[in-house]
Order: structure tokens, then sequence, then C-alpha cells
């Protein structure tokens, strides 16, 4: 069984979790194929198996990989997700980093996970993602997250004017720096920072949450994700930013834009 890993940087006291790692693959007949960029700066403080393979981008991750483990915290797990995409590979996160809500397993329980994962004695959790449709090109392959959307203003501009439709009908005018609209999942980050409500993964919904609200009786509310989420952007500046997960674009004003629920493949 070919299982990757992924991961961006990891500290040199960690450097021992993962030859653990390693040596209890091999010990489970697993053989890993790691990001070429992390292999070559961890591999030569490491013993590696012999036959080690690699891989650079989401290309070479094809149907003989069963699965990926993403080495780090929950932002590195996103960043495994981008790598992912439609390829329908299970993602097992080990938090080597600060935060561990979505990279949940701690680096003491590598042996039950790796034995787990050889044994497919696991359930897979399924999330759903945030999809991002505009007039532009945004994204590039990646025009979804699994955390959440955001709209926010440049760093030195005033507040903006987020005008906000569901289907196509008036919902709300946020004056605010921002506005976030956030899976089950992300209702637990960036959301929840700024007093959104946490949501039950699986409760098919998006929580539209504003970053600094002019009003104060404006608050986060709760929509089936079965809604198209539109937006027309109004401001003193000619850009604002838009964010998914940890990317981000610095787009006109006159773009258009509506998140949806990515679609199940």
């Amino acid at each position: 069984m070919r299982v990757a890993i992924y991961s961006r940087v990891i500290e040199y006291e960690f450097q021992k979790d993962v030859q653990h790692l390693l040596e209890e693959m091999t010990r489970q007949n697993l053989h890993p194929v790691m990001y070429k960029p992390f292999l070559e700066k961890i591999g030569p403080s490491l013993n590696l198996p012999e036959g080690i393979g690699s891989f650079t981008d989401p290309g070479d991750l094809d149907e003989s990989i069963e699965f990926i483990i993403s080495l780090g915290g929950d932002g590195t797990l996103l960043d495994t997700v981008s790598l992912v995409r439609d390829k329908n590979i299970p993602v097992l996160g080990i938090n080597f980093g600060r935060l561990g809500f979505l990279a949940s397993i701690g680096r003491e329980d590598v042996t039950t996970a790796v034995t787990a994962t050889a044994n497919r004695t696991f359930l897979v959790d399924q999330r759903s993602l945030i999809h991002l449709d505009a007039n532009l090109p945004l994204f590039g392959e990646v025009p979804y997250g699994l955390n959440e959307f955001a709209i926010h203003k440049t760093d030195t501009s005033p507040m903006i004017k987020i005008h906000t439709y569901l289907n196509g009908e008036f919902l709300n005018t946020y004056w605010a720096d921002g506005l976030i609209v956030a899976t089950p999942t992300g209702s637990t980050g960036y959301s929840l920072s700024c007093q959104g409500p946490v949501v039950f993964p699986d409760s098919a919904s998006f929580v539209i949450t504003p970053v600094a609200p002019h009003n104060l009786n404006v608050r986060p509310i709760v929509v089936p994700d079965n809604n198209i989420i539109s937006f027309e952007v109004e401001g003193r500046a000619e850009n604002f930013i838009c964010v998914l997960d940890s990317r981000k674009e610095i787009v006109d004003k006159q773009v258009q834009l509506a998140v949806r629920r990515e679609a199940l493949r």
C-alpha cells in the first residue's frame, strides 16, 4: 500500500517523530511517498526506507496512493486538501503544529494510527467544501476551501459595504471590515473568533459572520448549504481581498462573486 506524506516545515525536535512514523510504516508494509521539498529538507537527517518515493504536485498523486498523511497543524492540513483536489484520497492529520482541531492525532498516537491505516480499521469523516464562482479566474485550479471563504477590506482602506443575496434574493447589507462564509468545519476557525457559532460537521449549513460590523445588531446567521450566496461590494478603495482558507487574492470591487457547496464526487 502506497501512502503519501505531506508537510511544510518540521522543527528539529520533531525529526525523531518523523523517523518513528517511517519505521512504523515500514513495519506495517506501507510504502511512503513524501512531498519532494519536504523530503529534500529533512531526508539527510533521517534513516529513510529503501525505495522511498516522492511527489511534487497533485498530478503525481495517482490511483496507487490510497491515503495521504498530513504532518503539521491545521494550516498544513488545509494545504493537503488543496493537493488532493478531486482524487477522493482520505487525509490523515497528525498534529506536529500548534492547533489540532483538524489534525487531531497526537504524535504519541502514531503507532495506533499507522496500524489502523494498514488494517483499514478506521472511519472516514466526510466534510463539506465551499466553492467560489467568479466572473474572473480566481485561485487557479483550486477554487474551493475546507474552512471558509472571506471578503475583507485592504489594510488601510475604510470599512466596506457587502450586499449579500441568497439565491438572488436580498439578505442583508453588511457595513464591516469583512464577511466570512464558513463551512461547519470552518465554524471553529476564523468565524468563531468573530463570535460565530460552532455547528456540527454534518449540519449541512453555512455560517455567515461579519468581521467588525458597524451596526451592533448585526449578528452571524446559519443558512442551509443548498443556497447560492452572492455578493456585491462597495467601498472607497478600488480593491478588496478574497480569501479561501489560507490563500488570498486582491480583486477589483467590480468582480462578481458567489459561493456554494462543492459538489460531492
